[in-house]
């Protein structure tokens, strides 16, 4: 009776995990026994314990209410309240004095100021289109990767509203501001919104991007969560000045990577690299240009991992701006070389002579997986032009069109096409095989074993220190397969071991971070695979064996016929 009951609890589970697996939340609290345990518990001796008590400790003051609102482990807090005006009112010495400086203020503001630009933007776990057949199943803003450019003026009062239309906790990091943004944007729950209100004191080509706090920072960016934000300066720029006009032509560029798998990622190996979300994007619709137009673009490398030398064969700068600011010029040049979150406002004059200018990075592993463009001189080019930076945009109808025809799905946290995620192969003399947790994914994230085999999961992700998304503890937890198994939470280097006895195949995922996927195949030891791939090699032996004894004995009879005439 009892052994019944185990086995209809575990049949219930499984049966929850088909149905609900599509659209599963992230476990917000499901690092709080592990916690306790951590420091409560049998792991209590453990360094991981000290320097996580260590952490509490020393962030004790940034946790009260009024703080930071992004929590350690060990704390679940309700999100921070705006503040009122009078908040702040203990600093305003401090901000009375930034007043009176001959440089901007900070971005601060009351939360309750009227703004003068208001910016919304949504985020969500999803998939886009890059071109060349490849789909990316990634995290999104407003359904793209970039997401959407935000043009704002020097001193705008913005407002800067996320919604969260994800499963997972998301937020924002608008690096435009020079103020606190993870106290109100950071940790957005599922479903929810999160709005705060800011200055922008000083012009410039910002990145903006994802950030609920902690180790999902690097990861929501990883998968594709970041856009352009620029402030336009009050000031003109130098060639503005000397041609007294307005750009002809102004586009907004940015560089950034596709990744196939989460140990790619931090290991800073793109799959892919593009400009303005697609793959050859301006080769495939140049950007044109009339002979004696005024250029500007706003460039940014979003990255997040790969240095860009931004060049176009043919043009040499006239100006340009470290981080876009008005006041950081530089005269001429080939490129402008630019890390991760770097940017540059570029201008020059396009040269009277009719044909297309290549823009690529001058680093070229880069620019020959899909960062390179055309920019045409064309005396009929439709100018003045803008040109924005946020990716593709695609109809549904589009979309239908497209879907029948992809080739290659890549995913840094689940298994894509075969082509891209084949299965790692292993005999069954292999009695052991161990699968990494790297960069929010497993690796391999597809394997085939015999059964008897024992699969060793081990964590390497190494921030530990916050719950859930925000943390880089994981699990192994199967959702589908002939028997179940799921693993307690693994902080850095732990390990989880199960032997596989029961043919079949299996899907699981991580319960923190419920789109982390992996699969495994298990054959019988003597099953077709191994089995036909042992039957034919011993075949081709034979018949070698076959041939040469055949050779041999035809060989020696003509010899002997020979011999006897």
């Amino acid at each position: 009776m009892i052994l019944k009951i185990f086995f209809i609890s575990k049949l219930l589970i499984i049966i929850y995990f088909v149905l609900a697996v599509n659209t599963l939340q992230a476990c917000p609290k499901c690092t709080a026994n592990y916690l306790d345990e951590l420091l409560w518990g049998s792991k209590s001796n453990s360094l991981m314990s000290k320097e996580i008590s260590a952490a509490i400790e020393n962030q004790k003051n940034s946790l009260q209410p009024s703080g930071s609102g992004v929590s350690v482990i060990s704390q679940t807090q309700q999100p921070v309240p705006p503040p009122v005006k009078q908040e702040g009112q203990e600093f305003i010495e401090i901000i009375e004095r930034d007043n009176r400086l001959s440089i901007p203020p900070t971005s601060y503001v009351p939360q309750n100021t009227a703004p003068t630009k208001k910016v919304s933007i949504e985020l969500s776990e999803g998939e886009v289109y890059i071109g060349n057949g490849v789909m990316f199943k990634g995290f999104i803003t407003n359904g793209t990767v970039p997401g959407p450019t935000i043009i704002v003026d020097e001193g705008d009062i913005v407002e800067f509203t996320v919604v969260n239309k994800g499963l997972v906790p998301h937020g924002a990091s608008i690096h435009a501001a020079y103020t606190q943004t993870s106290k109100y944007l950071g940790k957005i729950p599922s479903g929810e919104t999160r709005t705060m209100v800011f200055k922008v004191p000083v012009p410039g080509v910002y990145l903006y991007h994802c950030a609920p706090g902690g180790h999902a920072i690097p990861m929501h960016v990883l998968f594709g969560q970041y856009g352009m934000m620029v402030v336009k300066p009050k000031k003109q720029y130098k060639l503005e000045q000397i041609l007294n006009k307005k750009p002809d032509v102004e586009l907004y560029l940015m560089q950034h990577e596709y990744y196939a798998s989460g140990k790619d990622a931090v290991e800073s190996k793109p799959f892919y690299v593009a400009f303005n979300g697609k793959l050859f994007r301006y080769v495939e619709s140049p950007v044109k240009a009339k002979p004696g137009d005024y250029v500007r673009i706003y460039f940014l490398n979003a990255g997040p991992n790969l240095i860009s030398t931004f060049h176009i064969v043919g043009i040499l700068w006239d100006f340009v701006y470290w981080q876009g600011h008005p006041d950081n010029p530089l005269i001429g040049g080939q490129t402008v070389t630019s890390g991760p979150s770097d940017s540059w406002v570029i201008e020059f004059r396009m040269p009277p002579d009719e044909g297309s200018y290549v823009m690529l990075t001058h680093a070229v592993g880069s620019s020959d997986r899909g960062a390179i463009g055309l920019l045409n001189g064309d005396r009929n080019a439709p100018t003045p032009a803008v040109i924005t930076a946020e990716g593709p945009i695609y109809t549904e109808q589009e979309m239908k069109d497209v879907k029948p025809k992809i080739k290659r799905v890549i995913s840094p946290f689940e298994p894509g096409t075969p082509d891209v995620d084949p299965p790692q192969v292993f005999g069954p003399d292999v009695k052991e095989v161990t699968v990494h947790i790297m960069g929010n994914s497993y690796y391999p994230k597809i394997i085939r074993i015999t059964e008897g085999t024992k699969v060793k999961w081990i964590n390497e992700d190494i921030f530990t220190y916050m719950e859930g998304e925000l943390g880089g503890v994981h699990n192994a937890s199967s959702y589908e397969g002939p028997e179940p198994f799921n693993s307690p939470l693994l902080a850095h280097t732990e390990t989880f071991e199960f032997v596989f006895n029961t043919e079949g195949n299996y899907k699981y995922l991580c319960t923190p971070h419920p789109y982390m996927r992996g699969f495994i195949e298990v054959i019988p030891e003597s099953g077709t695979g191994f089995f036909t791939i042992k039957l034919i090699g011993w075949l081709v032996v034979i018949t070698l064996a076959l041939i040469l004894t055949l050779s041999f004995f035809i060989y020696k009879t003509k010899k002997r016929v020979l011999s006897s005439l």
